[in-house]
């Protein structure tokens, strides 16, 4: 282990993760993943084909949805990065117990915003009838949550900035 990866030894940094990685994968892959099954089932099965909205129209609200996604997932990785420059600690006494707590509350948020992108497109699906695009939507998700997850070095970096603004304080 490098020298610099020592000064964290003393905190647990997966007991830290790992309550708002298992809300993560709830929020953004298992509930997703399980809609996504039903569309695929209705699909499959022609349970429900009648689109609600015109051929014209589905395009149009592919583009809106899509534009959207983007703006949602630029949002959560913004909401993500501010966790640094936020205060989530008071005191160095209860550091580690405090983190998880605030990191837990603070990404959860996140979290739901990323869910809103694969209900988009749910929404798609049971507006349209297109599982193709439903789906793209939904993997988009998948991904954005790929991206935003808090990892080992997610966590050491947050250490290091909430105990500069500790200091700072």
């Amino acid at each position: 282990m490098p020298l610099s990866e020592r000064r964290f030894d003393k905190y647990n940094l997966h007991k830290m993760i790992i309550k708002p990685l298992y809300l993560g994968v709830l929020l953004n892959i298992v509930i997703p993943g399980v809609l996504l099954f039903v569309c695929f089932y209705l699909k499959n099965n022609n349970l429900y084909t009648n689109p609600i909205v015109d051929f014209e129209t589905m395009n149009i609200l592919f583009i809106i949805f899509a534009v959207l996604s983007i703006i949602h997932s630029g949002l959560a990785l913004w909401m993500r990065q501010k966790f640094f420059t936020t205060p989530m600690v008071t005191n160095n006494e209860k550091f580690e117990e405090d983190l998880t707590l605030s990191l837990l509350e603070k990404i959860r948020p996140v979290y739901f915003l990323i869910s809103v992108i694969a209900l988009y497109g749910i929404c798609y699906y049971f507006l349209t009838t297109k599982f193709e695009e439903a789906a793209f939507l939904v993997v988009f998700s998948f991904l954005v949550f790929q991206v935003v997850r808090p990892r080992i070095r997610f966590v050491q970096k947050l250490i290091d900035a909430q105990l500069k603004l500790i200091e700072n304080k």
